[in-house]
């Protein structure tokens, strides 16, 4: 069982805290009897921290509630995949929110993550908790995200550190951030689907009541404009889309069914999706052929035409630029989470 380590110090953000435990405790295996709800769980998770009372805070770093970690902040170092919430600390900590842990907590935390690291675990830094993953030196040359609000306070701060600004997650190697908020679940069953495959991550989603994959280079802000009396809703048209996904459409195909010119298309686009018409098309279609890669034995050939790449050249270059591994290592490592013989990818990309 893959083991999950959420660590927790005063001043944690409250809604980062909880949803990586959600998330990852409602992963089950698809391979259940008929009429069960969730097969066998596929991670242990663990909130890690002091076992006195720890303030949990909401935005703005105000006082919600206490808890009391169950767990050790040691026990973090034999985790597979350690996560750190949003968590304002002494030198660390984004310009808003005070400042509530000690300096003692922050070193314990930092040498914590530098060991689970060291010997072979994922760490995951939502929202601020990107500028204490970043303070370990981990982050250093490597690519990572935050809370839109904190970005350049972490690149003042974290000069070494290659920041990618609107997106929502961003995964480097064994690092990965996440913007924060909502973009905590985006990331979870990104990492789900990364370990156990889209039929897991997409069952998680069906319980979350949750879009099961949104692309992570999708802006972190998303203009919501109230559709026109006319109806400028994209949802027929991308309906559409999927319904031929197979097919090689193009940005004016696309247009001339929405009945708008490419232009107009893809501004609506970002402003409904935060992402251009085929980029969401591509990331239908690599979704597509992860679930043929895990379901079927169909060959690499037959899924790239299946799902309208063409060759299976295309398919690979699309598939390792997007899911980090080509589209048969993503079959074996699947397969083998499946049989119990792995804990979730390891490799540092």
């Amino acid at each position: 069982m893959h083991r999950v380590a959420v660590i927790t110090v005063d001043g944690v953000a409250g809604f980062d805290l909880v949803v990586p435990g959600q998330v990852f405790g409602t992963a089950h295996s698809v391979d259940k009897a008929p009429g069960v709800l969730l097969g066998a769980p596929l991670y242990e998770v663990k909130v890690c921290g002091r076992p006195s009372e720890l303030m949990v805070t909401g935005v703005g770093g105000a006082d919600l509630f206490r808890l009391s970690a169950l767990y050790d902040l040691a026990e973090a170092v034999d985790a597979d995949t350690v996560v750190l919430p949003g968590m304002p600390m002494p030198g660390v900590e984004p310009a808003a929110g005070p400042a509530v842990a000690t300096r003692a907590e922050l070193a314990e935390v930092l040498r914590v993550v530098s060991a689970a690291y060291e010997r072979g675990a994922r760490v995951v830094a939502i929202c601020s908790g990107a500028f204490v993953l970043a303070r370990t030196g981990l982050l250093n040359g490597r690519r990572a995200t935050c809370h839109w609000t904190d970005l350049a306070a972490f690149a003042t701060n974290f000069p070494a550190v290659d920041v990618v600004p609107d997106v929502l997650y961003v995964q480097d190697g064994r690092l990965v951030t996440a913007a924060g908020a909502a973009t905590g679940t985006d990331v979870c069953l990104h990492l789900i689907r990364q370990d156990f495959g889209s039929a897991v991550a997409d069952d998680v989603a069906r319980h979350f009541v949750a879009t099961p994959q949104r692309d992570a280079a999708q802006a972190q802000l998303v203009v919501h404009k109230a559709p026109h009396p006319g109806g400028d809703s994209l949802e027929p048209t991308m309906r559409w889309m999927r319904e031929h996904l197979g097919e090689p459409l193009t940005l004016a195909d696309v247009a001339t069914h929405a009945g708008v010119s490419p232009r107009t298309l893809n501004r609506r686009f970002r402003e409904q999706a935060g992402t251009t018409p085929m980029q969401w098309r591509l990331q239908l279609r690599i979704h597509h052929a992860q679930e043929l890669l895990e379901t079927t034995t169909l060959s690499v050939d037959q899924i790239a035409r299946h799902c309208g790449f063409g060759t299976a050249i295309a398919l690979r270059q699309h598939f390792a630029r997007l899911v980090h591994q080509s589209p048969l290592a993503y079959r074996r490592s699947v397969r083998a989470n499946k049989n119990g013989s792995g804990n979730g990818s390891r490799s540092d990309g």
